[in-house]
């Protein structure tokens, strides 16, 4: 069995926003050399989030109003984890979008649907943060 660990870095300027990450993770699949098996891809941070879903810029305007009627940002007071921070929000964004996506490799490449995209979620920028992709099989 193969094994192939990647990092991949972003640094999101604002406090919020879904970068389409799928062209590194197929990169990173075809560095691997694994024909088929199984790709790992997980947010290193727990204000980040990995998921999968369309690329389409009104879906992700209607995610990130969605998300913020859930859990808003404001007021920072609401929160009892925001003694000292200010990001309890950016928690539990993290906690409903999800921590990482599983994706299957078949001939070398990745498996996704006709629309299935994936991408990093970012709830809390303005530094540095890693995703994991992590691939095995054969």
């Amino acid at each position: 069995m193969k094994s192939h660990r990647q990092e991949l870095w972003f640094n999101i300027p604002g406090r919020r926003g879904f970068v389409n990450i799928t062209p590194d993770v197929a990169a990173a699949v075809r560095a691997s050399n694994v024909r088929d098996g199984l790709c790992l891809v997980n947010a290193m941070h727990i204000t980040a989030s990995v998921f999968v879903n369309d690329d389409e810029s009104g879906l992700h305007h209607d995610f990130d109003a969605w998300l913020e009627k859930l859990a808003p940002h404001e007021p920072v007071k609401g929160y009892r984890h925001n003694v000292g921070e200010e990001n309890a929000d950016a928690h539990m964004k993290r906690q409903i979008m999800g921590r990482e996506a599983i994706l299957a490799i078949t001939e070398g490449q990745l498996d996704l649907g006709p629309w299935e995209q994936v991408f990093y979620g970012e709830f809390d920028g303005g530094r540095r943060k890693r995703v994991l992709v992590k691939i095995i099989g054969e």
